[in-house]
């Protein structure tokens, strides 16, 4: 352990010192100059010269090994003036500038495509979408609240299973594969049990980086995908807000300066807090008892807390202090009872020092989860996981290359205990190291962007190490169409207690990769590894039809060649708490947008293969959806186009279940051989057929409809009404069906809501 951490350390220092260039180098970062937001994209050139880079999320842009000389540095970006700053560089100059852009009457659509058209001609951009607040909103909401977890199944290969406890699917991977983090700190559990939600406020989202597949290394620790949440800074310059209420739920939030950002000198420190709180428990017994069956409202209650602290210098380092606190609840009475909390906090910094062409970046921050259940069986199941992580990363920036390196710890505790239906308890408490460190490459030779990478992974808690070599390429074959592909090797050592055998689908636990013995596929063969491993194979054709047009064409291949699950069928403590499988997810995914003159329109169509083999047969996942429609079209209208209209239609083919052959009496033998096993009224069991996931449920679609209305008060306050309409034609779109009971449960049917905000 000590030669590795000694061997990452000399590497750094060896990869510092060979990017430090003989020539000068002019780097900066461009903001909004109304709020002192960062302006993603922004193309920054200098006028004249092949010299040129586009800005990233934090507006940050680096022009390096450039001659010395006197240059004019431009900024332009549809949406905003265009505007520049001459420049004199010197022989090892490194000179700092900040751009202050002035909004123009350009629309924002268009201001998006052109930057993400810049992005995809220089950028591999495989299976990766970034999401902006603005595409989140114009999304038809339940409740009129636009929610990121409302558009993630609007991406290509991503589906979520319902509308109440539904769990996130992407390209093949269950929740637990997937990595979520906020500000670089992993949420374990994102989404509130009525399945709308996510526990993120919309308004505080700065970006939402998706990658469903083919990661390079600079993200590990999961086998099948990434969804990076970035929050933004507090207004800069004025105090402001925003106050909200429908009939699921009341949010509010502040922000504003706490030093007033200063443009000659950059400095700056804002703050930015953020609260929701569920009242739909409150609102359903009047507004939506047609909705409720028996239980008379919607037994869902939540509250999310979110608060930030930005502090920008001059040069364009900053420190972000940040903490959260997420809860959950849902009631089913005879059916379940389930608590969830969230809590957590951390730290991010990037510097930028005056004298050296790196720029440095680092994180530290706690994770915090816990969730119990209480079923009608009696038997109460917990989980709860308490983390740490922290990590350094260090990027060099060259005329038409970059690389970016750094390492990782994250140590965390699970603690889990649960009694299966054969009265076998299953109890883990489990302290965990994880050490990683990545390189990673980037390199533009003419049409051709290559970007090769390696992670190096130790999972101390089983002893292994894990070397994972990726790969990123992108052909620009023509101006308008472009070759990608991307692939690599993935592992991960948390495991989830999800099954498709429960009842209702809510409790979401999560286990360390098991130290003990545990077996190949239905064998005696001890297991070669305690991961849970992966390998990812993914091509593309990015297709501009016009220029504001682009079809995308993914297909993929995902093999899961190790897969570990919690032996949830155990029936004597001799036999493992676990059990393996393999499996694959394959298909491809086809995607278009278009955005201009007021019109956005979406649309993704997925077909897609889920298989598992737990050595006994070959059997499609309970997520295994054939095919995946979503299609959205948005329209602004009117003299000011301060009304906004938006439909979007979703079809799902129908999702797999284990049939029903039989029932049976279920005696506890509470009493022994005394036990009245001829007359008594035992619970009943359920034998399920010997062909796993045999059946097809009934197909889903939805259509949901929504009118939005702004009412401008002043240049800085407006209030947006907005209409909504789920389920417009009031699919009946199958839930769980209670075996025992021999009763359907539908998901939601038609929800009409009415939303209003208020930003000041």
């Amino acid at each position: 352990m000590n030669s590795f951490l000694r061997s990452l350390l000399f590497f750094s220092i060896l990869m510092s010192s060979q990017w430090i260039s003989a020539q000068g180098t002019v780097r900066g970062n461009v903001y909004d100059k109304e709020t002192g937001s960062p302006v993603m994209f922004a193309n920054v050139y200098l006028a004249g010269t092949s010299y040129g880079a586009n800005t990233d999320a934090e507006g940050f842009f680096s022009l390096s090994n450039i001659p010395s000389g006197e240059y004019r540095v431009e900024v332009i970006y549809l949406g905003y003036d265009s505007t520049f700053i001459d420049v004199k560089l010197g022989k090892n100059n490194i000179v700092y500038k900040k751009f202050y852009l002035v909004p123009s009457g350009i629309q924002l659509g268009v201001t998006e495509i052109s930057g993400e058209r810049q992005q995809a001609r220089t950028e591999v951009q495989i299976s990766e979408v970034t999401v902006t607040p603005r595409q989140i909103k114009a999304l038809p909401t339940t409740s009129g609240d636009a929610d990121i977890a409302q558009y993630l199944p609007m991406i290509p290969g991503i589906i979520i299973t319902g509308d109440q406890g539904g769990q996130l699917y992407i390209r093949g991977g269950s929740p637990v594969q997937n990595k979520i983090m906020l500000d670089g700190i992993p949420i374990y559990n994102p989404f509130h049990s009525i399945g709308f939600f996510s526990v993120f406020e919309t308004e505080a989202i700065r970006n939402v980086d998706v990658q469903t597949g083919g990661f390079n290394a600079e993200q590990g620790g999961r086998i099948s995908a990434i969804v990076d949440i970035n929050t933004r800074e507090g207004n800069k310059k004025r105090f402001s807000g925003l106050v909200g209420a429908s009939p699921f739920q009341v949010r509010a939030l502040a922000e504003g300066p706490i030093v007033k950002l200063n443009e000659s000198t950059g400095g700056s420190t804002s703050f930015l807090i953020s609260a929701k709180r569920s009242i739909i428990e409150q609102t359903s017994p009047s507004l939506y008892k047609y909705a409720t069956d028996t239980l008379g409202k919607f037994p869902f209650n939540y509250t999310d807390l979110y608060g930030k602290i930005s502090m920008l210098s001059g040069n364009g380092s900053k420190l972000e202090l940040f903490g959260f606190n997420f809860t959950d609840g849902v009631h089913y009475p005879s059916v379940a009872d389930l608590n969830w909390k969230t809590s957590g906090g951390g730290a991010n910094f990037s510097l930028i020092p005056p004298n050296s062409n790196l720029v440095i970046g680092g994180k530290i921050g706690v994770s915090n989860y816990k969730i119990e259940l209480e079923e009608e069986d009696g038997n109460p199941r917990s989980s709860a996981i308490n983390g740490f992580i922290a990590g350094l990363d260090f990027t060099s920036y060259g005329n038409k290359n970059e690389v970016k390196y750094g390492f990782e710890v994250n140590g965390f505790t699970t603690d889990f205990q649960f009694t299966n239906a054969f009265k076998q308890s299953i109890r883990q408490k489990v302290n965990n190291t994880e050490i990683n460190g990545y390189i990673r490459y980037k390199g533009i030779f003419g049409p051709l962007v290559v970007e090769p990478s390696l992670r190096m992974q130790y999972y101390a808690s089983v002893g292994e190490f894990s070397l994972e070599p990726r790969i990123g390429l992108k052909y620009n074959i023509t101006d308008k169409l472009r070759f990608k592909f991307a692939g690599g090797l993935y592992s991960q050592n948390l495991i989830s207690t999800i099954s498709e055998q429960d009842v209702v689908n809510l409790f979401y636990g999560l286990l360390s990769s098991p130290d003990g013995s545990f077996y190949q596929p239905n064998s005696n063969e001890p297991a070669k590894s305690h991961l849970q491993k992966a390998i990812h194979a993914i091509a593309g054709l990015e297709i501009d039809l016009s220029k504001t047009i682009t079809l995308n064409v993914e297909p993929y291949y995902k093999r899961f060649y190790q897969l570990i699950e919690l032996n949830r069928n155990k029936t004597n403590p001799v036999q493992p708490d676990f059990v393996t499988e393999k499996g694959d997810a394959y298909g491809i995914d086809f995607s278009t947008k278009y955005d201009q003159d007021y019109w956005l329109f979406m649309g993704s169509y997925s077909i897609a293969y889920v298989n598992r083999n737990d050595g006994i047969q070959e059997y499609p996942t309970n997520f295994d959806r054939r095919h995946n429609i979503n299609l959205l079209a948005s329209r602004a209208f009117g003299r000011k186009k301060n009304w906004e209209a938006s439909v979007r239609w979703n079809f799902g083919s129908p999702f797999p279940f284990t049939q029903t052959q039989g029932f049976y009496g279920d005696f506890n033998f509470q009493d022994g051989i005394q036990t009245d096993v001829l007359t008594g009224n035992p619970d009943l069991g359920v034998i399920y057929a010997a062909k796993r996931n045999g059946g097809r449920l009934p197909a889903y679609h939805r259509l949901d409809v929504s009118l939005k209305k702004t009412i401008e008060f002043s240049k800085n306050s407006r209030m947006e009404i907005t209409g909504s309409v789920s389920n417009a034609y009031d699919r009946k779109n199958i839930f769980y069906f209670d075996r025992v009971r021999y009763s359907r449960v539908d998901q939601l049917p038609i929800i009409p809501s009415i939303a209003m905000t208020v930003f000041l």
